[in-house]
């Protein structure tokens, strides 16, 4: 299973915490409006990303909820049907939940980092260190934190969760 090192963050200010990611990124960012289904899993989480009619990635991850770096383990494999997978995965399990967002993606090294907007819940980021099979999750870690400085992320914005369990409990609040 490939894996890699993430944290999550709310962010504050979203245009300030953008400049901040052009300033340290190689390139433009990657614009990718995002849909993920979640399916009912008892070992992990399973979601379709579907990121067009033709172009999708089902990915199952396991990673523990705690705020911080953490070390997520992930296989993924890419589908040219979305719309026909889910119906296939609805119909055997059923639909948890349903995250739309749009993420901007900016590259420094071999980190990812994830600007999200996501609907419901607002401003995100996230840092992906991705990891080879020689990489130490500790490398991966300190990696981590010392892109949280220049990005703006203080300790108590840190998020442990991930955005279909955030959205679970808001609508749980939201409930009579």
């Amino acid at each position: 299973m490939a894996r890699n090192v993430e944290i999550k963050a709310r962010v504050r200010d979203y245009q300030h915490t953008v400049q901040r990611a052009r300033e340290l990124a190689s390139s433009e960012p990657v614009i990718i409006a995002q849909e993920d289904v979640f399916f009912p899993c008892p070992s992990g989480r399973l979601k379709l990303r579907i990121l067009g009619p033709e172009h999708g990635e089902l990915i199952f991850y396991q990673r523990p909820d705690h705020e911080g770096p953490k070390t997520s383990h992930y296989s993924l494999t890419p589908t040219s049907d979305p719309t026909g997978l889910r119906h296939v995965l609805a119909s055997a399990y059923g639909e948890k939940a349903v995250v739309r967002k749009t993420r901007h993606l900016y590259f420094v090294g071999r980190t990812r980092i994830h600007l999200d907007r996501v609907e419901g819940l607002g401003d995100f980021l996230e840092l992906e260190v991705v990891l080879t099979e020689e990489d130490s999750i500790e490398g991966g870690e300190v990696e981590a934190h010392r892109l949280m400085e220049p990005l703006g992320v203080d300790s108590e914005d840190l998020v442990p969760d991930a955005y279909v369990d955030l959205l679970g409990r808001l609508h749980i609040s939201k409930s009579p």
